[in-house]
């Protein structure tokens, strides 16, 4: 079963940053944002939001409640509009051949 706040420790993790970044970023001490990320304390929502906001996804998948991690045009960069752009221009067996090598890298 996954941890009360996993999910903000694997966005940032994801993100090849550290806590002392995020809790700057959040304009806090770092043992006040550990204890968030580690569950020891409850996420208050405004934070809860602050983190959505920055690692783009739903205030719902932060908190546990949904899986899903909803992503819009506006927020894409032009490097992830070119590489969507490219996949859909790509045959079928050449984008079979993408996401594995995609899966290779992560």
């Amino acid at each position: 079963m996954m941890g009360k706040y996993e999910r903000i420790r694997n966005l940032r993790e994801d993100r090849d940053m550290t806590q002392k970044q995020i809790a700057d970023i959040l304009f806090m001490q770092l043992t006040q944002y550990r204890r968030y990320e580690s569950g020891e304390r409850e996420l208050p929502l405004d934070l809860a939001i602050s983190l959505s906001r920055f690692y783009n996804v739903p205030v719902d998948y932060i908190a546990g409640v949904s899986d899903k991690i909803t992503i819009s045009e506006e927020t894409l960069t032009a490097d992830e509009k070119h590489l969507i752009e490219s996949y859909r221009n790509l045959p079928e067996k050449e984008k079979t051949k993408l996401i594995k090598i995609s899966d290779i890298l992560k």
